[in-house]
């Protein structure tokens, strides 16, 4: 690292949503605005979480419930600061099972149970008639433990997945039930997050950072450079190339690809606030209590 660029060590689960970073690396995005970001994969959302707090990231890339429940259940100050994506994920099924219904005794793969996309699913399986007690929870960790348990376990029911993790499960014969945002509407998924105190300390890094990762996200979605992301995608994720193309298909899809600029999606968070409070048995709070969106219009007007 030269003397004069800023050490941010950032964790993030490696996907579809990953590629704006990705990206951000390889053309210098970062570098040109004298960040040396160090890319950690995310091994579940409980060390993202307590990483952040800790200190040991100053920034994250999860799930938006994830910054609500650092703030809710640890009380810590964390705020969403972009947007990003309504999640790519899909509920997956074991190849034997016809019907959401027939998950009724079974037990399901998560991330955690009490957190993002656990919620989702919990949502999307009362729509078929069943409550939290109706089956059990094993907590895996990030999308490829998910993938890696039911593929490897015929036990494990069904698991929420998105690409690249999807389209292996796919390949590896589990039943894919759908998009899960064709059940629950529209829905806001990876964000960055990060300590309320860090951003006030460090805007002008923030800020630049969030340019590098918006000028990989316009990078990425360039038609123009459709060959070279796909490489840059198998390269970086460890995949064929026919799968990083798949990827890419994913990321650029206008409906629900990318979104442009890291826009934010106000009506998609809303989702997640009522999906966590329906599980709590509580009022959703108001959404301005987590984020602080003055960070990305600083750097959206500085590009």
């Amino acid at each position: 690292m030269a003397p004069d660029q800023t050490q941010l060590t950032v964790m993030a689960f490696p996907g579809t949503q990953t590629l704006p970073l990705f990206a951000a690396q390889a053309r210098g995005f970062f570098a040109r605005r004298s960040l040396a970001v160090d890319l950690k994969p995310a091994p579940n959302s409980e060390e993202q979480r307590k990483g952040l707090a800790e200190g040991r990231y100053q920034i994250v890339h999860g799930a938006a419930d994830q910054c609500v429940a650092l703030v809710e259940a640890s009380k810590v100050d964390a705020i969403v600061v972009a947007g990003g994506d309504n999640g790519f994920n899909h509920l997956f099924v074991q190849p034997g099972i016809e019907r959401l219904a027939d998950l009724r005794g079974r037990t399901l793969v998560a991330d955690v149970a009490n957190t993002g996309w656990s919620f989702v699913l919990y949502d999307i399986l009362r729509r078929h008639g069943l409550s939290r007690g109706d089956f059990a929870i094993r907590e895996a960790g990030a999308p490829f433990r998910r993938f890696e348990a039911m593929r490897d376990d015929a036990a494990m029911a069904a698991a929420i997945l998105n690409p690249p993790f999807a389209i292996h499960a796919r390949r590896a014969g589990l039943k894919d039930m759908g998009a899960v945002v064709d059940t629950i509407g529209p829905y806001l998924g990876t964000v960055p997050y990060v300590l309320r105190g860090w951003a006030q300390t460090n805007g002008e890094t923030l800020v630049a950072y969030l340019q590098a990762c918006i000028e990989g996200l316009r990078w990425s979605l360039d038609p123009a450079n459709k060959a070279e992301a796909v490489r840059l995608y198998a390269e970086r994720l460890s995949v064929p190339a026919d799968i990083a193309a798949e990827i890419d298909a994913a990321a650029s899809d206008p409906a629900s690809g990318l979104a442009r600029d890291a826009a934010f999606d106000l009506e998609g968070f809303r989702t997640v606030l009522k999906l966590r409070a329906a599980f709590e048995g509580r009022t959703a709070a108001l959404p301005e209590r987590y984020f602080d969106l003055s960070f990305h219009r600083r750097a959206i007007a500085g590009l």
